[in-house]
């Protein structure tokens, strides 16, 4: 590969444009060793100044020797070079996370703006067939992004363009262990790709092809859906059930530790379909709240103690209890509701509890009816405290108040309850 040829791509697609520090991951293997030649070839038309991070894995002999050549490059070339060292049990994964960890870590403390890697569109062609392989959703299937937010910065793969083949290099280290099959990545690399190539001779690059083309398809719809409000039920219920699944998506999409299954996915979309009223726990704090206008998915934090107990008061005086101020015969300026209530009898603030009944304009109504009829939210339901008397319910907080309390407004007789929410 021409370095004419890689300025041409980088330039064209703006990848440095935004960055001066730019930190380059190297292992010491072809690719990586390519892409630290090939930025410090061009460092001048880039104008960026360049940083090495490497991580000693310590899996193989050679470990010690790639790392002492690394050192021994960054000091000729004049460049800083961040090591680490990986703790714990090896496997693909633990050593993927404790090397961006790490990356993130140098990038932060000692500012850079970018990461570069030397994925290629080899490992693109591998990423997209291990997907397809996993069973991921389509919007996964578009590969690897070569630009995405990473830490304080960026994510760049600036040879996603390139075949291995193109990448040429004077000096690299060989890992042997990339010709194993204890790997999936090697075994798609060394035996499946190998296979269905030889069915195809352009398989890989039909694979890539495929990526690039569902990226552009996910990009036309965000286009074309972005004026859409998801949370909305009225917009999002007036969409084809296409477009629902794929908005749809997109709103958890942005959620990042919230990992549904398809299932779970399937699930939620047959409640916004169905459901007037509803909240669903999904997994861990995460519950599906939906009311008649809107929908949201949210971490609840489980209620403490304090806000399930019952609250019982015998004498005036000032209360805080859950999310409320309570005064009993004390005036408390602007509350948001007055209830009236029989005087020196004790009352209970509690939760509801089924078989709740109301007296409203002559007559018995339950309240979980009431609720209903006044189109109240599940979450504001389930937040709801009851004013309770002598086995009777005087009023709903900041709701309704009953007629049982109505009545006493004029009595000469009576205890007033001064409700306010909390600021």
């Amino acid at each position: 590969m021409k370095n004419e040829k890689f300025l041409k791509v980088a330039q064209e697609r703006h990848f440095f444009d935004k960055h001066k520090h730019v930190l380059v991951a190297v292992s010491g293997g072809k690719d990586s060793m390519c892409l630290l030649q090939t930025l410090y070839d061009s460092r001048e038309t880039l104008e960026i100044n360049l940083g090495i991070v490497h991580i000693n894995h310590g899996q193989r002999k050679a470990s010690e020797k790639e790392e002492d050549y690394l050192k021994d490059w960054a000091h000729e070339h004049g460049i800083p070079i961040f090591i680490d060292y990986f703790q714990g049990k090896f496997s693909e994964m633990a050593a993927r996370d404790f090397r961006y960890g790490f990356f993130k870590k140098v990038m932060k403390d000692k500012g850079y703006t970018a990461l570069v890697t030397a994925h290629h569109a080899d490992d693109q062609a591998e990423t997209i067939f291990m997907r397809f392989l996993r069973g991921s959703r389509l919007r996964h299937l578009s590969g690897i992004a070569p630009v995405q937010s990473f830490g304080p910065g960026q994510l760049i793969r600036p040879f996603l363009d390139f075949r291995k083949d193109e990448l040429e290099v004077l000096f690299y280290f060989e890992d042997e262990s990339n010709n194993g099959t204890d790997f999936l990545r090697n075994r798609v690399r060394n035996l499946y790709l190998s296979d269905l190539t030889k069915e195809n001779p352009k398989f890989e690059q039909a694979l890539v092809d495929f990526g690039q083309e569902t990226e552009l398809l996910l990009t036309a719809l965000k286009f074309l859906t972005k004026n859409i409000i998801v949370t909305d039920m009225q917009q999002f219920l007036v969409q084809e059930e296409a477009i629902q699944y794929f908005l749809l998506q997109d709103y958890i999409e942005k959620i990042p530790d919230l990992e549904l299954t398809k299932a779970q996915f399937q699930a939620v979309l047959h409640i916004l379909r169905t459901k007037a009223n509803y909240c669903q726990h999904l997994k861990k704090n995460y519950y599906l709240i939906k009311d008649y206008r809107n929908f949201t998915i949210e971490k609840i934090v489980p209620k403490t103690d304090e806000f399930l107990e019952n609250l019982t008061i015998k004498s005036q005086g000032l209360y805080s209890f859950g999310k409320f101020i309570f005064s009993l015969d004390q005036v408390l300026e602007n509350a948001d509701q007055v209830l009236f209530l029989e005087k020196n009898q004790p009352l209970a603030i509690r939760k509801r509890q089924n078989g709740d009944v109301l007296l409203l304009n002559g007559y018995h109504k339950k309240v979980n009816r009431y609720f209903i009829d006044q189109k109240i939210p599940q979450k504001e339901r389930d937040e709801t405290y009851i004013i309770e008397q002598n086995k009777k319910v005087y009023g709903i907080a900041n709701i309704v108040a009953s007629d049982l309390s109505k009545l006493l407004k004029n009595d000469t007789m009576k205890s007033t309850l001064y409700i306010k929410m909390k600021e």
